[in-house]
């Protein structure tokens, strides 16, 4: 019989909707809480409120944290696995709970793509409080649904309590865990992401350049009989470097992203010599000169090729991808000094960091705290810089995780009002 064309020694195809986790080592909880991050605490929180008998509950969390959970099993809406109880042969347990509609996928999509916080985040394995408040991606009370072979009919019974507290540390570890409980795997949620982050790109690249003065050709012939016309003007400076070519995948072709980078290098450092005469590379540190190269790469990190050289950088400097990602925001809002705002608080002489906050409280913007160049309320943030600029920060409230946005002004009320888009 003949081997189809592709069967014989073809990989199996990777099923991004099913993940298996072995099993976790036993360890004692930290602080008296069984999970580390706010998200699997949330998790824990969610089982219980449901739980009717206390006891169970705590016998299910001696039996995780004894390591009684066997290897878990995640696929979009249900979690499974097998729980050494009393017995010698291990009950078969499961959480169930509901999946994500579309309309709920469309809103985290949307959160996540409309800010580069919230995708940096996501990449250094972080779940932002505003992506779950706009989706409820984590459970309420009632929504874990548990059952178990064993006799016991308490709700849930202590296999399935061990099961759910162990399932809190995998999402200490990969909050993608949680998603793909909600319906998507890791892979397919990248893809969307990484679409939507380019459109948005895309819709926000510079305005097409002015058409290029050119001489007709019926000139330039006829130049051997009569006086050559005179050469256009040169052209003006591009007010910033343009944005390098899209290099399609080839395998006959250099790494995509080295030319990225190459092109990227070319066009800065030819535009910072054509306007100043000077090498903008030259007097950088090393922290410097690795955000300054991230900046000058299109997109946010989102694929795998931008994804390896935020963690490379990141990783040679010593600094985690999302420090990275936050200083690249930074520079690309102000260059070196917007990095410089970014990382060094000073105290302005009097003037006009003194006349900032009443300006804003005359234009009706709420009062903001100052401490040093910064004034501050819950969620926004206007730093004053050395070069006399205000630079807008934002953060979710309450969490003192201040991102740059909008373009520095040398009015605060400018400032904000270009942070908040009105």
């Amino acid at each position: 019989m003949t081997t189809p064309r592709g069967a014989r020694g073809a990989a199996p195809r990777h099923d991004d909707r099913r993940r298996s986790f072995p099993q976790v080592a036993p360890r004692e909880a930290p602080d008296g809480r069984f999970a580390a991050t706010w998200w699997g605490n949330a998790w824990v929180e969610a089982l219980e409120d449901t739980a009717l008998d206390p006891a169970r509950l705590a016998r299910g969390r001696a039996y995780a944290g004894r390591g009684h959970v066997d290897a878990i099993t995640v696929t979009p809406g249900r979690v499974v696995a097998y729980v050494h109880g009393s017995r010698a042969r291990p009950y078969r347990t499961e959480i169930r709970m509901r999946t994500l509609g579309d309309d709920g996928w469309e809103r985290f999509l949307d959160e996540a793509t409309a800010r580069p916080d919230h995708i940096a985040a996501l990449l250094d394995k972080d779940v932002p409080h505003a992506l779950e408040a706009v989706t409820g991606l984590l459970p309420a009370p009632g929504d874990l649904v548990p059952d178990c072979s064993c006799p016991d009919d308490g709700y849930p019974c202590k296999h399935a309590a061990a099961l759910c507290y162990q399932a809190a540390r995998l999402l200490d570890e990969d909050p993608f865990v949680l998603f793909l409980m909600r319906g998507r795997g890791e892979q397919e949620l990248l893809a969307e992401l990484t679409r939507r982050n380019a459109a948005l790109s895309a819709a926000e690249s510079t305005a097409a350049a002015p058409p290029m003065p050119t001489v007709p050709a019926r000139a330039v012939l006829a130049a051997t009989e009569r006086a050559a016309p005179p050469l256009p003007s040169p052209l003006p400076l591009p007010d910033r470097p343009g944005r390098p070519a899209v290099f399609p995948p080839d395998p006959d072709a250099p790494d995509p992203l080295a030319l990225d980078l190459l092109a990227s290098e070319a066009a800065a450092r030819a535009h910072a010599f054509l306007v100043t005469g000077l090498d903008p590379v030259a007097a950088l540190s090393p922290w410097q000169d690795a955000v300054r190269l991230a900046a000058a790469h299109p997109g946010s990190g989102l694929t795998a090729s931008t994804r390896a050289l935020y963690r490379d950088l990141a990783y040679a400097l010593d600094r985690t991808p999302t420090e990275l990602a936050r200083a690249v925001a930074a520079w690309r809002q102000g260059g070196a000094a917007g990095l410089a705002v970014l990382e060094e608080p000073w105290d302005p002489p009097a003037g006009p960091f003194d006349r900032a906050r009443p300006a804003l409280l005359a234009a009706d913007f709420p009062a903001f705290r100052p401490w040093r160049n910064r004034l501050s309320t819950e969620s926004l943030q206007l730093r004053l810089g050395r070069d006399g600029l205000w630079y807008g920060y934002e953060s979710d409230a309450g969490r003192e995780d201040w991102w740059p946005r909008g373009a520095p002004d040398p009015d605060p009320v400018g400032a904000l009002t270009d942070l908040l888009g009105r």
